[in-house]
C-alpha cells in the first residue's frame, strides 16, 4: 500500500510539472524584434554562446532586415530567445537568406521556441524577400542543433568549412530550399524528438568569423 501510495505521489507531482512546462510554453510569445529588445538580445547571445557581437551588428541588422529578426518573450515580458538574420549580399548565388544567430535560454528548452523563431524568420525571408532559400553554419561539434536542423527544419549539408570558427573548430555550410519539397520534409514524425533535442542543449550556429572574434559591448 505504501509503494502503490509513492507511485501516485510520484504521477501527480510529475503531471504538475508537465502541465507547467506546457504552460510555460503556452505564455512565450514569439513576435518581431524592436530597437529595445536588442540590449536583451545581446545578453541572451552572451549567456548561451561562445560567439559575441558588438552592439552595432545587432543595429546593421534590424536597420537593415527588421522582418528577420524575431524574439520570444515571457509573460514577465523577459527575452528568453532570438534569431538573428538577415538577407545575403552576395548575390552571385542567388537572392538568399542567412541565419546569423540563434539562441534559446536553458530555462526555455525542450519547448519548441528555436524551431519557432527559425520557421518565423524563413516565412518572411520567403514571403517579404523572395529568397530561394536559406543558408547557415554550425559547429561540427553542435549535435543537438544538426540534428534540428536536418530533422526537424530541412536543411542539407552544402560543404564543410575547415577550421571556421575562431577556435579552429569546422563548420557545417547547411542550407534550405524554399518550396514544397522543404515543407515536405519539416512534416517528419522524428520532428518532435529532434527538436526537444536540440533544445536540451545549446542550439548555436553563429557565423560571421570577423564579428565572432571582437568582444560584445
Amino acid at each position: 500500500l505504501q509503494e502503490a501510495a509513492a507511485r501516485q505521489q510520484q504521477q501527480q507531482v510529475g503531471g504538475r510539472l508537465g502541465g507547467r512546462a506546457h504552460a510555460r510554453g503556452r505564455m512565450v510569445n514569439i513576435r518581431r524584434a524592436t530597437l529595445d529588445d536588442l540590449v536583451a538580445m545581446q545578453s541572451t547571445n552572451l549567456h548561451c554562446l561562445p560567439e559575441n557581437y558588438q552592439m552595432k551588428y545587432y543595429f546593421y541588422h534590424i536597420l537593415s532586415w527588421p522582418q528577420l529578426l524575431y524574439v520570444a518573450e515571457d509573460y514577465n515580458h523577459k527575452i528568453v530567445g532570438y534569431v538573428l538574420a538577415k538577407m545575403d549580399e552576395d548575390l552571385s548565388k542567388g537572392l538568399h537568406g542567412h541565419i546569423t544567430s540563434l539562441a534559446v535560454l536553458r530555462t526555455h528548452r525542450k519547448l519548441g521556441l528555436a524551431t519557432k523563431l527559425m520557421r518565423a524568420a524563413q516565412k518572411d525571408m520567403e514571403e517579404t524577400f523572395r529568397a530561394k532559400f536559406v543558408s547557415l553554419h554550425v559547429r561540427h561539434s553542435n549535435y543537438a542543433a544538426f540534428h534540428l536542423y536536418t530533422g526537424t527544419l530541412g536543411y542539407k549539408i552544402n560543404g564543410i568549412e575547415p577550421g571556421y570558427y575562431a577556435d579552429g573548430e569546422d563548420a557545417y555550410d547547411m542550407k534550405k530550399d524554399f518550396g514544397g519539397d522543404a515543407a515536405a520534409a519539416e512534416a517528419q514524425p522524428a520532428a518532435a524528438e529532434a527538436d526537444a533535442a536540440a533544445e536540451a542543449e545549446e542550439v548555436t550556429h553563429d557565423l560571421e568569423k570577423d564579428t565572432a572574434q571582437a568582444p560584445a559591448s
